[in-house]
């Protein structure tokens, strides 16, 4: 029987696992952790189908100031841990030139189409639909200006890649959600997202499809990985693993694990941070406040907030500036209630310099594989990306073409 190790247990690993299982593999889902506990538990709890163009770096002078002098809540960084961001974000500025954007797009929005219909199947088999609305989420707007542009570059997505929405003026939008003021000059309703009220239980339940479908899951070190005559070997909990393939799917650890092999993969490490809010209002559907860069919907622990992108050190302590600035915007909007936790949770997001993941066989070592990099979507696009990784390790003919991904391009 085919093997595999899976090294890494949120939604891009559990995809993988679960898609190699269902094609008869011996797999085994290795982590520090129960699985979706790290970043895939603290996004914003949306499986979006929409995100047809991956975020590129801003490449005009005004934006670039703002960011620079912390006049946007979209970024933020630490400067004392900016030298270990350069490269990585001088190829991002690079890799956001119109022409080459163009391509990631075409990449990303391939990988898009899947996100929806492969979660459906997860979503069914592992009895989950009670965590998932299928009503999309609205991005609001405090500026007239700003609204008219994104309608342009919505109708765009819609021409080219056949995305819905529907456009609420601000008379419309005060009765979709009553609890917001009632002096905003409308939103766009995406209709084809879905949101889930807690990401991290999504993830579980996903993992114990993978169980009941006989795969094993168990606590160890993904950095003992090692090459043996026979394929790969982990120490875990259980004692060595031992398997003929090993596929990483770390998320932002991934290059340090690779590193040890002859590795060099950049990434743009973005932190993001959240909290939960209760005892204020109720919200209908989730909200992005697109001037001031940060989201909030239902969820099960409340109203969760999730903030932009922090460059910051992997190891510093969190910072509350975005978190912050993102809460007292959304009191300008709605009743938010009172904080529910006492410490903001943070991850990180493991975003590709050219804005898509790195996935398929590694170039200088058999049964090595590798599928991260997903950005801000690694929620959405892990059960997309693990069907096409497993085509690939199966030796089917790939759902789409993977040669845009491949870890050789770096």
């Amino acid at each position: 029987m085919r093997s595999a190790i899976i090294l890494g247990g949120g939604m891009v690993g559990v995809g993988a696992a679960v898609h190699l299982r269902q094609r008869g593999w011996m797999v085994t889902l290795v982590d520090r952790r129960e699985p979706g506990r790290e970043t895939s538990y603290g996004n914003a709890g949306m499986i979006q189908a929409e995100a047809v163009r991956p975020y590129p770096m801003p490449r005009d002078l005004s934006s670039l100031l703002n960011i620079a002098t912390g006049r946007t809540n979209d970024v933020r960084y630490s400067f004392s841990s900016l030298h270990r961001h350069v490269e990585p974000l001088l190829r991002y500025w690079w890799h956001s030139a119109p022409k080459r954007h163009r391509d990631a797009i075409a990449a990303w929005a391939r990988l898009i189409a899947y996100a929806t219909p492969e979660h459906d199947v997860l979503i069914r088999e592992a009895h989950a639909d009670n965590l998932i609305r299928r009503a999309g989420y609205r991005a609001v707007f405090r500026e007239a200006a700003a609204l008219d542009h994104a309608i342009k570059e919505a109708e765009a997505d819609r021409r080219e890649f056949g995305v819905n929405f529907r456009v609420l003026s601000g008379s419309e939008l005060t009765k979709a959600e009553p609890i917001l003021r009632n002096d905003l000059p409308g939103a766009i309703h995406w209709l084809d997202t879905w949101t889930v009220s807690d990401p991290g239980a999504l993830v579980t339940a996903y993992a114990e499809l993978f169980e009941r479908l006989g795969g094993q899951i168990v606590l160890g070190d993904a950095q003992s990985l090692q090459q043996t005559a026979t394929g790969w070997s982990v120490n875990t909990d259980n004692g060595r693993i031992d398997a003929a393939n090993a596929v990483v799917t770390l998320g932002p650890w991934s290059p340090d694990l690779l590193h040890k092999f002859g590795y060099r993969i950049p990434l743009v490490r973005k932190r993001g941070y959240h909290m939960h809010y209760t005892g204020g209002a109720t919200l209908d559907l989730p909200l992005v406040d697109k001037g001031q860069g940060y989201a909030m919907g239902p969820m099960v622990k409340g109203i969760r907030i999730t903030t932009g992108a922090e460059l910051t050190g992997p190891d510093a302590l969190a910072t509350p500036v975005q978190l912050a600035s993102a809460e007292a915007s959304a009191r300008e909007l709605i009743d938010l209630g009172k904080r529910a936790e006492p410490e903001p949770w943070f991850g990180t997001r493991p975003c590709t310099p050219d804005m898509v993941p790195v996935l398929g066989r590694a170039p200088r070592h058999p049964g090595l594989w590798m599928n991260f990099g997903h950005g801000h979507q690694g929620f959405t696009l892990g059960p997309a990306t693990g069907r096409l990784l497993a085509e690939m390790m199966n030796g089917e003919t790939p759902s789409i073409d993977p040669t845009p991904y491949r870890p050789e391009r770096f």
